[in-house]
């Protein structure tokens, strides 16, 4: 999936927590991060701190991957 936007990020991260079973307060309890953070991470927030997203997407089994576009 190419992510173009932290509302597309958020999604894909939402689609995943679900897909675990997972609530925003269990998540939110077993990471040790706030669930205003999560929430607001789910809802596209611009500012969330990138540390925490790549925590957060590797709890949730996700990898980030980089590439130069069209290659």
């Amino acid at each position: 999936m190419i992510i173009k936007s932290a509302a597309q990020l958020g999604e894909r991260i939402r689609q995943r927590r679900k897909e675990l079973g997972y609530t925003q307060s269990f998540l939110s309890e077993y990471s040790g991060l706030s669930a205003s953070f999560i929430s607001n991470l789910e809802n596209g927030k611009e500012t969330a701190e990138i540390g925490k997203i790549m925590f957060l997407m590797n709890m949730l089994g996700l990898d980030m991957e980089l590439r130069v576009r069209g290659k």
